[in-house]
């Protein structure tokens, strides 16, 4: 139902098949490479909501949601979406309360980030998630989803907003 399309036509570059290396000339310190895909994870205790991105796009989209609360199972489901989708970058929400004060959620947080980075050797960024959970919510309502179908993606559409976010601090010029 929600997904990137397989092909990206500029490029020719099919699903799963890494794209050439960015020129490191033209990336900005600290900026996303000029295309590649990434991941972006809402993590929960319950659920992982995944959204997917192409950089030179600059445009998320929703694409799982991993429920399961077994560490293993969570790291397996990853571990296939890494393989299908070749990220040259994870992006992972960090949750904090309105006054940026951490919670025991912010730590857990951390840790996952620093564990899909040693598991799959691929870079990991933070971003402040904070009301991405409250405007998914908003934007499936405004999408017409009632309140009892929004739980299977709202993990989900708060991890698009994620890696929207992401996209929109790290805009090219």
């Amino acid at each position: 139902m929600w997904g990137m399309p397989k092909v990206n036509a500029e490029q020719g570059i099919r699903k799963g098949e890494r794209p050439p290396a960015p020129n490191p000339a033209s990336a900005r310190p600290g900026s996303p490479p000029r295309s590649g895909t990434i991941l972006a994870f809402d993590f929960g205790e319950k659920r992982i909501g995944v959204a997917v991105g192409e950089t030179q796009l600059a445009l998320a989209h929703p694409l799982t949601t991993i429920a399961a609360e077994q560490t293993h199972i969570r790291f397996d489901a990853i571990a296939r979406l890494i393989a299908e989708w070749q990220p040259h970058l994870l992006v992972v929400g960090l949750p904090v309360h309105m006054d940026d004060t951490e919670h025991a959620l912010t730590a857990r947080a951390r840790r996952f980030g620093r564990q899909l980075e040693g598991r799959f050797n691929l870079p990991v960024a933070m971003v402040d998630e904070r009301l991405s959970t409250r405007e998914a919510v908003s934007l499936l309502h405004a999408a017409g989803v009632d309140a009892r179908r929004q739980k299977p993606v709202r993990d989900q559409v708060a991890a698009q907003t994620i890696l929207q976010a992401y996209f929109d601090q790290h805009a090219h010029p």
